[in-house]
């Protein structure tokens, strides 16, 4: 169930959108992401290249995942990841434990989540922040349009509070009959509830928080599952998307 927003006019694709809180002005939050997302490129370059030559050896070329996404402003840009598929694979838009199209590296990555360190060139070039929403394909931001009418006032981020909650969302698809009618239907909306929740709590101490929480789920110091929202909402409308180039 799905929170009820209060809606803003909704932005033009590629407009600059003013942030609706004044815990973390735009500008700091920015240069924040300016400086760790360098730095990070920097001080992980040498990493960044081991897990490319270990993508290369088991699956060949190419090394990066691109893919649309939506961003602040409903504006579409590309999203890069280390590629965890072979090469060409395609299937429903989501993925549960245990897929076979799923390498053998790219199921490191994606426990670890290293498949996501390309994403720091999204936050040095202005796509994304280090914390904000998770940036969804085309088809699931028209189907939620309202809600993202909201979300998408702030720019999307590398990790939030729904990438905590869901650290391994791909296990709690494996446990589903039907994981994309779960994702859809269960998953996505309590994400988007989530994301609604951090447009309005947003400040420099929660993004700290959440960077700090998402480290210890990854190194596996267990983090405490956030709770799911409790707002009331209606019944969140379902219909079956087209099997389209994978999420990730």
């Amino acid at each position: 169930m799905l929170m009820t927003p209060s809606y803003h006019k909704e932005p033009k694709a590629g407009e600059q959108v003013k942030s609706t809180g004044d815990a973390w002005p735009d500008g700091a939050k920015r240069l924040f992401d300016i400086l760790l997302s360098a730095a990070g490129l920097a001080l992980l370059a040498p990493l960044m290249a081991i897990i490319a030559l270990a993508v290369v050896a088991e699956s060949g070329r190419p090394v990066l995942f691109a893919q649309t996404r939506v961003g602040r402003g409903f504006r579409r840009f590309r999203l890069y990841k280390f590629r965890s598929m072979r090469n060409g694979a395609r299937g429903q838009p989501i993925t549960a434990a245990h897929d076979g199209r799923i390498t053998r590296v790219g199921r490191f990555l994606r426990a670890t989540k290293l498949d996501e360190l390309p994403q720091l060139w999204n936050v040095l070039k202005g796509d994304m922040s280090l914390v904000g929403p998770r940036p969804e394909i085309p088809e699931y931001v028209e189907r939620f349009r309202e809600s993202y009418q909201r979300i998408l006032t702030v720019r999307p981020g590398i990790t939030d509070l729904a990438s905590i909650r869901f650290r391994h969302e791909e296990q709690e698809l494996a446990r589903r009959a039907d994981a994309l009618a779960a994702y859809e239907e269960e998953i996505l909306p309590a994400k988007l509830a989530l994301a609604e929740e951090y447009v309005g709590r947003r400040s420099l101490w929660l993004d700290l928080k959440i960077l700090v929480r998402t480290f210890t789920a990854v190194v596996g110091l267990g983090v405490p599952a956030h709770p799911r929202p409790s707002a009331a909402g209606g019944a969140i409308p379902s219909r079956p998307l087209t099997r389209s180039r994978l999420r990730s």
